[in-house]
């Protein structure tokens, strides 16, 4: 069969993965979606796919500047900072620095040395990191609020703002994240496991014909397969820690 590209797919792949239907699994439908929700959750939190940057743009609201925190979207699942708000590089008038060194300084890009102007633009941007800084933020994704450390009555109601934030790669809406092989193999050790967890109080009972439940065998490969792949997915698919410096 293909490459699965549902949700519904991707469970009957992992059900044939452990023996189905030579082998009968003995997991609850409830519990298979449990299991796959979990191997979502887990592939969000570390694999390099399974979450995306974007910049988010929120407009401003009243309550917004009262509450002086902003709301984010639940497939939000961290924001590292947000375009400088206020910054003189930012004006859009005659006062505008780009504006004025363009017009004074920069007559033609063709014989005119476009290094007094990169390094004056560096300067302004030193100037304003070390006497203004960035606007500290706090984000915490099991509220969705990002809170911004600044004073908020320099904003405006409709005025915007840009987060640099990740976002989930939701399957629902990207398909070909059933089609992940390290995802299939993971949920279906999960299943496993719960498969395993399920039978182990049957352990040692004979059934008719002289075989005999071993659920305890079963639970113990499925957490074996679990953590090799738990291992793997840190030295193999996710990202190196960044360095915080502050």
């Amino acid at each position: 069969m293909s490459v699965p590209t549902s949700r519904n797919l991707f469970i009957e792949f992992c059900l044939r993965r452990l023996g189905k239907p030579v082998i009968e699994i003995n997991v609850d439908s409830d519990q298979i979606d449990d299991r796959v929700d979990e191997a979502i959750r887990y592939y969000w939190d570390y694999h390099f796919d399974g979450s995306d940057k974007t910049y988010y743009r929120y407009q401003i609201t009243t309550q917004d500047r009262t509450n002086k925190y902003i709301t984010m979207p639940e497939n939000i699942i961290g924001a590292v900072g947000i375009f400088p708000i206020g910054q003189s590089l930012n004006t859009n008038n005659l006062f505008n620095i780009r504006y004025q060194i363009a017009l004074n300084d920069l007559y033609t890009l063709t014989s005119v040395s476009m290094v007094p102007y990169y390094m004056a633009l560096t300067h302004i941007q030193f100037l304003e990191q070390m006497l203004v800084g960035q606007q500290p933020i706090r984000y915490n994704r099991h509220t969705n609020r990002l809170h911004i450390d600044a004073d908020w009555s320099r904003m405006k109601d409709g005025d915007f703002i840009i987060v640099e934030a990740y976002q989930v790669v939701d399957p629902a809406v990207y398909t070909n994240v059933w089609g992940d092989r390290w995802l299939q193999r993971y949920a279906a050790a999960l299943i496993k496991q719960q498969w395993g967890s399920n039978l182990k109080k049957y352990s040692g009972m004979q059934l008719p014909g002289g075989l005999t439940f071993n659920g305890q065998q079963i639970y113990d490969e499925g957490t074996e397969e679990r953590k090799q792949l738990e291992t793997e997915m840190i030295y193999t698919y996710s990202l190196p820690v960044s360095d915080m410096i502050g």
